[in-house]
């Protein structure tokens, strides 16, 4: 299981990269990939959205099951992953690369309230 030790990881599977702008860009996870299978669907918040800290923010749909994605903080959605439209399984074999949203926090982001990829290896161990 891949788990770059530069993200910041949510107990709901999403993975957190904190941009140079102070911008996050949210995805999901290789584990929750995995559990998941092959993804059929994404559905992404609206560009310009305000989300609420653990709010349901979309969904990624295998054959198999449906699993929500959580907003990690408060904050206005900045960019969706379009690709991901036509192309749900992109996900499949690069979650690490292939985002879902981008999302401008309401407050400075604060790693501590999430898990580093040890952390968030052990949980799913």
């Amino acid at each position: 299981m891949q788990l770059p030790d530069n993200l910041a990881y949510a107990d709901t599977h999403e993975w957190i990269k904190v941009e140079q702008d102070g911008s996050l860009t949210i995805g999901i996870t290789d584990f929750g990939q995995e559990q998941l299978g092959p993804l059929v669907y994404v559905a992404m918040p609206e560009v310009g959205a305000q989300l609420k800290r653990g709010a349901e923010s979309g969904v990624v749909e295998s054959n198999k099951t449906a699993s929500d994605l959580h907003a990690p903080v408060d904050g206005e959605v900045l960019a969706v992953n379009e690709l991901l439209n036509d192309t749900p399984d992109a996900i499949n074999g690069a979650p690490y690369e292939q985002w879902i949203f981008k999302l401008q926090p309401a407050a400075p982001f604060d790693a501590a309230a999430f898990m580093d990829a040890e952390a968030y290896r052990k949980m799913v161990a």
